[in-house]
């Protein structure tokens, strides 16, 4: 007999906007056991689960909600953790509504069951627990291998590796590791316990973290070849873009990038706790449209700003922000300036922003995305009086490898050339995945690039 559909989906409780938005911490407040097992219990278990399609590092979905409607949650995560190691991150940041909830069943009723909300449950369910089951590591092979970035995909193949019986160093150019987990996203929404807790498990599993060294600058990356029998290139795309317009170069102005490490990674909001002042400004302008740009936004408005505005030169409907972070912004009360283009930064006689020339846009035919493209109108210009404008636009890949290895080839773009099926790139030995080969992408895709990166570089180092 088919199960009988539930659309009752179960929503995650969060903070009240009015509290939250000015505090850092966690907005979602993770589901109960109860909301679990509720939640849990809707999923059809489908003989083909198209969810499993729709994930890049090939979690059983059906199987650790299987579990979790058990009420074995123990289980939930052992099953979880042998394709995902790093499910309470996932659980959080990634957009599962674009990738294995939109592939449910469910979804066809509007009310997919929540993967990404069941899978925070059982990964912050396993850290409440007095001891954390380890996954067994095969034999040792004796071969070593390096893993350049502690970011998703880096850290994805350290632990895929190692179980596999590899000995893994990560090298990490940072003073923490964690890549853009920890600088790139607020602690709102990614608190820096959950990934220091993932991370410390790679360390028990026999990874080596190696923080503030920069291959390229404090070692070549030939000079980490002679020492390794394979390396993993997952440096990430931590090169911000300006729009270069004039008064770019005005106090006040700064690059999502610098704002958040500030904010994020050096703790800036804990001034004078900690060492890293952050300028309390007042009205700030967030010049994009992502995910990035909401998380600007949001921190400003916890840092005291009396305003904070997204300027985005399309409409609402083709914001490339989750529906999730754009709700969440509006909630918390930051304004949004749509088919807006900011022209020109204008300074006080001290150097610093006070006012931002925009002119208004106008949705033209589709571009090589598929959005409607943005035309300017004619004698459209105004002015916004802003002392702070962050710049979310996106970021190229991070340099510094490409350019001191003569040998390895890059793009146009400047991401590394690798192969599609094994991810090596044209030096021998070295295999490279993440934002540093597709361009600024997302956490799990990321994580999907290591995974495939792991395999072929096992089967080198074993053949």
């Amino acid at each position: 007999m088919a199960k009988k559909l539930n659309l009752n989906r179960v929503e995650m409780p969060k903070q009240a906007d009015f509290i939250r938005k000015r505090n850092f911490n966690e907005v979602a407040l993770g589901y109960t056991a109860d909301d679990a097992l509720a939640e849990a219990s809707r999923c059809l278990d489908c003989k083909k689960p198209l969810c499993v399609e729709g994930c890049p590092v090939e979690i059983d979905i059906p199987g650790f909600i299987r579990a979790i409607a058990a009420g074995d949650f123990a289980l939930a995560i052992k099953t979880l953790k042998k394709k995902n190691c790093l499910p309470a991150v996932c659980g959080r940041v990634c957009p599962q509504e674009e990738q294995c909830e939109i592939k449910c069943i469910l979804q066809n009723k509007g009310a997919p069951i929540a993967i990404g909300r069941l899978e925070r449950f059982a990964a912050d369910w396993e850290a409440e627990q007095a001891s954390i089951e380890l996954p067994s590591i095969k034999e040792k092979t004796g071969k070593r291998v390096a893993v350049i970035g502690s970011g998703p995909a880096g850290v994805t193949v350290a632990g895929d590796l190692t179980l596999l019986g590899h000995d893994v160093t990560m090298y990490e150019a940072l003073h923490e590791p964690g890549g853009v987990l920890t600088y790139g996203i607020p602690e709102f929404r990614l608190p820096a316990r959950v990934v220091t807790r993932e991370i410390e498990n790679l360390q028990k599993l026999g990874v080596k973290l190696i923080c503030n060294f920069v291959v390229g600058k404090t070692r070549s990356l030939q000079e980490i070849l002679d020492e390794f029998d394979a390396v993993f290139v997952g440096t990430g795309a931590g090169l911000p873009w300006f729009m270069m317009i004039p008064g770019e170069n005005l106090n006040g102005v700064y690059s999502a990038n610098e704002y958040l490490t500030r904010v994020n990674l050096m703790r800036g909001f804990e001034y004078p706790k900690t060492y890293t002042p952050v300028i309390r400004h007042k009205k700030v302008a967030v010049v994009g449209g992502g995910n990035v740009a909401m998380d600007c936004a949001r921190t400003a408005l916890r840092l005291g700003a009396e305003d904070a505005a997204i300027v985005y030169r399309r409409s609402e409907k083709e914001l490339p922000a989750r529906r999730e972070e754009y709700e969440n912004a509006v909630e918390e009360g930051v304004k949004f300036n749509f088919l807006t283009l900011p022209e020109k930064l204008y300074g006080n006689d001290e150097g610093w922003l006070k006012e931002i020339e925009c002119a208004r846009m106008e949705l033209g035919e589709p571009d090589a995305s598929g959005r409607r493209r943005p035309v300017r109108i004619d004698n459209s210009e105004f002015i916004m009086k802003m002392d702070a404008c962050i710049i979310a636009i996106g970021n190229s890949p991070n340099p510094i490898i490409p350019q001191t290895t003569p040998d390895l080839e890059v793009s146009k773009w400047g991401t590394i050339e690798v192969d599609e099926e094994t991810l090596k790139t044209s030096v021998d030995r070295v295999w490279a995945g993440g934002d540093i080969v597709t361009g600024a992408a997302t956490v799990i895709l990321a994580m999907g690039a290591g995974r495939k990166a792991a395999r072929s570089m096992h089967e080198y180092l074993t053949s």
